[in-house]
């Protein structure tokens, strides 16, 4: 198997288990709100059924899916993501070291 194979193979069992703790976290909690165009940071879910987010991940994405630098992508996580409350549901965002 060669290393392109091996990297797709990983991306699809990612994005397979990603999609099985979704629809779990939606079937234990409809409620359960989730950070729209960041599938690829959740990390898990909470005792409370609310989604967990890697920060990381999502700068990531920020940088490179939308173009924006780091300090673009942390202020926009602060001011438009980390700050919403929406409620119960609301995701949690975890800092990772």
């Amino acid at each position: 198997m060669s290393k392109k194979d091996i990297i797709k193979e990983l991306r699809e069992d990612r994005a397979k288990r990603i999609e099985e703790l979704k629809d779990t976290i939606a079937d234990h909690n409809p409620e359960a709100l989730f950070a729209d165009g960041f599938d690829n940071a959740i990390l898990g879910y909470s005792t409370d059924l609310r989604v967990i987010y890697s920060v990381d991940q999502i700068m990531e994405t920020l940088v490179e899916r939308d173009g924006m630098t780091p300090d673009e992508a942390i202020e926009y996580f602060e001011y438009n993501i980390s700050c919403a409350y929406l409620g119960e549901y609301t995701p949690i965002y975890m800092y990772e070291e």
